[in-house]
């Protein structure tokens, strides 16, 4: 027995309407959709320490936000490495050894890496005393929670301030003090740090040049006599550099010259 069109569709209609009621108690809960669990709190970690940290050093009880944490210590990251080394000996025996090396001749012998590094390393023993110090007032009780993240700065920024006058002429601090309008100081530890580090940086630069010069006069000895036997024999066209070259090498072997200025260079700095 055959349907009629009328009859299948009516059919048809009957059995999407019910086919659309049952999808709609099925799909009914899914509209009453629980509350979010909350979010499990941070472990106290390394942000919290920085946290702490910069919140010292802003003076407030509120941390600073994320993106400012990141940009202070970008910031720092910068300008702190040739900071902390202008204030400390490592200016006086870079260019102490940047003149030993034009005053032997060479161009590129030891490379700059080289020279970086011997002065970087002899900056360390020089700064020894300096870095106990520090650690032993500033750095061991910060860790130990003892000392806020400010109290740890200004003890570091004293130990260096008081290897910073020890090598600094009175002259240069008086000079920096009359340009600043500032003084006179009743104790020597009252020179701020903006006198001061100006003026242990005029007195290094002087007195790297002041060792620079002394260094230069052998070597000079050696360029005159090499130029004028060169000018007795008649060999105008023959450079007298390459001819003083390994006599002025010789003679720096011969004296341990690099043990020579190391130590010089150790023992200029007081402690």
């Amino acid at each position: 027995m055959t349907l009629t069109p009328a009859l299948n569709r009516g059919a048809l209609l009957r059995f999407a309407l019910m086919a659309l009621v049952g999808l709609m108690l099925f799909a009914a809960p899914a509209f009453a959709q629980a509350a979010p669990a909350p979010m499990p709190a941070p472990t106290p970690g390394v942000g919290d320490a920085l946290d702490r940290a910069l919140g010292d050093l802003g003076g407030g009880d509120a941390p600073l936000s994320l993106s400012l944490q990141v940009l202070i210590i970008m910031g720092l990251l910068t300008i702190l490495p040739g900071i902390i080394l202008m204030m400390t000996s490592f200016t006086r025996i870079v260019i102490v050894l940047a003149i030993l090396r034009q005053a032997l001749g060479l161009q590129q012998t030891p490379p700059n890496q080289v020279l970086i590094g011997l002065s970087l390393f002899l900056s360390f023993f020089v700064m020894a005393p300096v870095v106990n110090q520090a650690n032993t007032s500033a750095i061991q009780p910060y860790a130990e929670g003892r000392i806020s993240s400010t109290e740890m700065i200004s003890g570091v920024g004293d130990a260096l301030h008081g290897f910073m006058l020890k090598q600094t002429r009175v002259k240069d601090v008086t000079m920096f003090a009359d340009m600043a309008d500032s003084g006179p100081y009743a104790e020597p530890e009252d020179v701020p740090f903006s006198v001061l580090l100006p003026a242990f940086l005029t007195s290094e630069l002087k007195t790297a040049f002041q060792i620079g010069f002394l260094i230069f006069l052998p070597f000079i000895v050696i360029d005159l006599v090499v130029a004028t036997v060169l000018m007795s024999l008649g060999m105008m066209m023959m450079s007298p550099t390459i001819i003083s070259l390994p006599f002025k090498l010789l003679l720096f072997v011969l004296v341990d010259g690099w043990a020579l200025t190391m130590g010089s260079l150790a023992s200029s700095f007081v402690t």
